[in-house]
């Protein structure tokens, strides 16, 4: 058991919270026991991952994806009104992260992707350095590529092949990141792999020769939240459980 502070306190370092300009608050958004014991860890605190964590004993939920963004108006109406009101019934904590949890060099979504993918970061790029690049072993076939991520995410990518070169440096960045092709390019990558694509990147992959795969908003976001969550349970000896609520995007 653990006080809610000392985790607050404990995540604010880990992560470098006050370093980063975010879309919205990092850190406690939803105030509930002041006592932790277990944790659940998820993408996106939707209503179903709320209500999945209730049923799962947790009293404090860690996620990627919080409530409160730039540009809401701040009303407690609606879906929102409903996912706090059962927060505060449960008197459950509500810990977000965003930028900060895809950031980290080591749990990190950006950090776990790659080391899923099988790849090592060995620079940072574009804004806030929230995108990796890193090398292959060899030089790397798209089809080869292609074939990874569908065994690691459990999808198939939507795919710009580029001018079909070998794969040798690596770029990627997990959730909707499709505006960092562009660094990326500049940075020398052969590849660019990202949670979303939008209409610029297909031809801006073939007007430059560098693929462009789009492999999931959730699906290559899901690996962050537990391995924070996982390094607080063990810090506090506390108890967790990852809860995956599935999204086609």
């Amino acid at each position: 058991m653990a006080h809610r502070l000392e985790i607050e306190s404990f995540l604010r370092e880990l992560l470098s919270v006050d370093r980063f300009k975010d879309y919205g608050p990092n850190g406690l958004q939803v105030q509930g026991s002041d006592q932790v014991r277990r944790i659940a860890s998820g993408v996106t605190a939707s209503l179903a991952f709320i209500e999945a964590a209730i049923d799962a004993g947790a009293d404090t939920l860690l996620v990627h994806h919080g409530l409160f963004w730039r540009g809401q108006d701040g009303r407690l109406t609606g879906w929102l009104r409903d996912r706090v009101a059962r927060l505060i019934r449960a008197d459950i904590n509500l810990l977000a992260y965003h930028l900060p949890l895809d950031a980290h060099p080591v749990l990190g979504n950006n950090a776990q992707l790659g080391l899923r993918l099988g790849w090592r970061a060995l620079e940072r790029f574009g804004e806030q350095d929230l995108g990796f690049i890193g090398q292959a072993e060899g030089p790397m076939e798209l089809a080869q590529l292609q074939a990874r991520v569908l065994a690691v995410l459990g999808r198939e990518a939507v795919c710009e092949a580029g001018d079909g070169r070998p794969l040798r440096r690596l770029a990627w960045c997990t959730g909707g990141a499709q505006s960092y092709f562009e660094a990326a390019i500049a940075a020398g990558a052969d590849v660019f792999l990202t949670g979303e694509i939008s209409e610029p990147q297909a031809h801006l992959a073939r007007e430059t020769g560098v693929a462009f795969l789009a492999c999931g908003h959730h699906a290559t976001e899901r690996f962050g939240a537990p391995a924070v969550a996982a390094e607080v349970a063990a810090r506090f000896g506390l108890e967790h459980v990852f809860i995956d609520v599935p999204n086609p995007a």
